[in-house]
């Protein structure tokens, strides 16, 4: 009798060993997109029904701060993707020389422009906004002159460009605007300030608590409060100068155990069923088509849209960023 459960126990180890487990697909990204709330769960049972394999979500409190975890653990990286970054740290993460170039149809894509890159594939994009609760701020900002010229009493609460890619959005939005000025503008700016989050959740937790008058994210938030909390007094700052965008990206570490699994992830991605999660999970605009019209609260978009080259960004980024640092030193 104890022989036979011994065999039993022998054969199901060897079941688990040779082919009784799925393959899992680990990817790092940051904390808001792998939250219960975020589009991590659906995208997970639906990747998980077509592929029979295990898909995880690691989180980290931004994109940029996976890209430096995934560094840091160099070739012991559990990850096998890496998602979160956006184009204007594209060319920082391909200088590490960590992930692999890809050959994906990008034919279906939505896009405001070209697709180009053959490493980092897009999954959701969107436009940096100023977003406030009209039932407390009654006169909000039009431009960034109107901002910085607020009452001292109204304070922001902005995230790090060094950590967070929503942060880096606005130093690259400003920079747009006000060129050589830019360092003029932060100084003037710089007594709204309230304080600089690592990364977005922690920034939009603050606002929501009402610590901060106004908080820097998307001018698709307020599809959230309408959509999920039948809110609408959280509206964006529509300014004039336009809205600098953002583009969300994914790519496969050349050190990944499950490269073929993580490639059909990547085309995963391009698809409806991707695309129909994305809107009223990530709060984003999808990269393709989706097979229902997208809710009425995100048909609300600005006029002007701002983007630097990412070669630009890449060149000057630490430049910029020393400025930012000398400007808001109080």
């Amino acid at each position: 009798m104890k022989i036979d459960k011994l065999s039993v126990l022998f054969f199901c180890f060897c079941a688990f060993l040779y082919g009784g487990s799925k393959p899992t697909l680990n990817i790092y990204t940051y904390d808001a997109f792998a939250a219960s709330w975020g589009p991590a769960p659906k995208i997970k049972e639906a990747f998980e029904k077509l592929y029979d394999c295990k898909l995880t979500f690691t989180p980290v409190d931004s994109s940029i701060g996976a890209l430096r975890k995934i560094q840091l653990e160099g070739q012991n990286t559990k990850a096998d993707i890496l998602l979160g970054l956006d184009t204007s740290t594209i060319k920082m993460a391909k200088k590490t020389g960590l992930f692999m170039p890809i050959k994906i149809d990008t034919s279906n894509l939505t896009l405001p422009i070209k697709w180009k890159d053959d490493t980092f594939y897009p999954f959701d994009w969107g436009y940096f906004a100023f977003v406030y609760d009209s039932k407390k701020l009654k006169n909000p900002p039009h431009s960034f002159e109107e901002l910085a010229n607020m009452d001292k009493d109204i304070q922001i609460a902005i995230e790090d460009p060094r950590s967070s890619t929503p942060g880096l959005g606005l130093l690259l939005w400003v920079k747009s605007i006000y060129k050589d000025r830019a360092k003029e503008y932060w100084q003037k700016l710089s007594p709204h300030i309230l304080t600089i989050t690592k990364g977005w959740s922690e920034a939009y937790d603050l606002f929501l608590k009402g610590e901060a008058d106004m908080v820097l994210s998307y001018t698709t938030s307020p599809a959230y409060h309408i959509i999920a909390e039948k809110k609408t007094n959280y509206k964006y700052a529509n300014f004039k100068e336009g809205h600098y965008m953002q583009i969300e990206v994914a790519a496969i570490l050349k050190s990944s155990l499950h490269k073929e699994l993580a490639k059909k992830f990547i085309s995963f991605m391009l698809s409806s069923k991707f695309a129909d999660i994305i809107p009223t999970t990530n709060w984003m605009y999808p990269v393709t088509k989706t097979t229902k019209p997208l809710p009425k609260p995100f048909l609300d978009r600005p006029k002007k849209a701002l983007l630097m080259d990412n070669t630009v960004v890449y060149k000057n980024k630490k430049e910029y960023i020393q400025e930012w640092l000398n400007a808001i030193k109080k």
